[in-house]
């Protein structure tokens, strides 16, 4: 056989091994997908719970016997139950973070509820990515609304889909929010929890967005961290980086009469103990901490304060 037929075969055959490659992995892909569909289809309906009860009595899980009195196949997820008492802008940031890890078809059920037995609506509100938000209408769904969009809400008035004929004024996790977010969750019709809800008339909360100006970039310390006393704000790092830091860089910044230079860094171990620090969190939003110590009982920062970032070079 010449060197040319020699060449012409094994190109052939380098060609075939090609295409079976290609349709081996194609075969792959389309089982592991299938796989993926199959195991998401079979997996039990979630409710993500979250409530500012704490946990040292029995409401939580008087909350969860309710749901799994309806919908005994449930997977409930415990988001948090030390949400700040009555913090509504604490819920909201907390139902922000969360939500991008759970799939369409999630139920979260929230009840940060300070107006409980009052004339605030109890709602259903799905949003544009598919998930289902059962809580009071008081400002909860802010800054998921703000980043996802509502597709629509519904006001809770099915009283077949609440606990018993007399309803306690004080206990509405229990009573409403909880059995229906199971009902959900079960696979009931949504639109049967009630009347549709003008999304307009929804409340909201006061949040005023960051805004890049002339000086820098203004936004609000919104809360802390837990038990760490770090600052959480609601700044972008993108929105962040242009202004022109770069790691290392002292950034100037101004929290209500308060001026200080913090160095820009990637984590919290980047400077020595004690000392104060900016980064870009988890979240992706600027923080402000202190290496193993409080940001906010060291410098006595309460919030919500408004923050002001100076330009780099200003």
């Amino acid at each position: 056989m010449s060197l040319f037929m020699r060449n012409s075969h094994r190109r052939k055959l380098e060609g075939w091994f090609s295409l079976a490659a290609a349709v081996v992995c194609a075969v792959a892909g389309l089982v592991q997908d299938t796989g993926a569909q199959e195991l998401q289809a079979n997996a039990p309906p979630t409710v993500v719970f979250m409530t500012d009860f704490g946990v040292v009595d029995d409401s939580v899980a008087l909350c969860k016997g309710v749901m799994y009195s309806i919908a005994p196949e449930l997977r409930i997820v415990d988001l948090t139950h030390q949400v700040t008492p009555f913090s509504i802008l604490d819920g909201a940031r907390f139902l922000y973070g969360a939500t991008p890890y759970f799939p369409a078809g999630t139920v979260f059920v929230a009840v940060i509820d300070p107006g409980v037995g009052s004339t605030r609506r109890a709602v259903v509100v799905k949003s544009t990515r598919g998930q289902y938000f059962v809580l009071p209408d008081n400002g909860l769904m802010t800054l998921v609304e703000g980043r996802d969009g509502v597709e629509a809400a519904r006001e809770i008035t099915n009283r077949s889909w609440m606990m018993g004929a007399a309803l306690s004024s004080t206990f509405h996790g229990r009573d409403i929010f909880s059995p229906v977010g199971a009902h959900l969750a079960h696979g009931e019709d949504w639109t049967k929890a009630g009347p549709e809800v003008d999304i307009k008339t929804m409340v909201r909360l006061d949040v005023a967005p960051s805004r890049l100006g002339e000086q820098g970039l203004s936004g609000e310390v919104i809360a802390t961290d837990g038990p760490f006393g770090n600052l959480v704000t609601n700044i972008s790092g993108e929105e962040f980086l242009k202004l022109g830091y770069g790691r290392g860089q002292n950034v100037h910044i101004t929290m209500g009469k308060t001026e200080m230079n913090i160095p820009f860094v990637r984590t919290f171990s980047d400077v020595p103990l004690k000392k104060p620090l900016l980064y870009i969190d988890s979240r992706g939003h600027i923080g402000l901490a202190v290496n193993q110590a409080s940001f906010a009982a060291i410098y006595e920062v309460k919030p919500p304060i408004k923050i002001l970032i100076s330009r780099a070079g200003k």
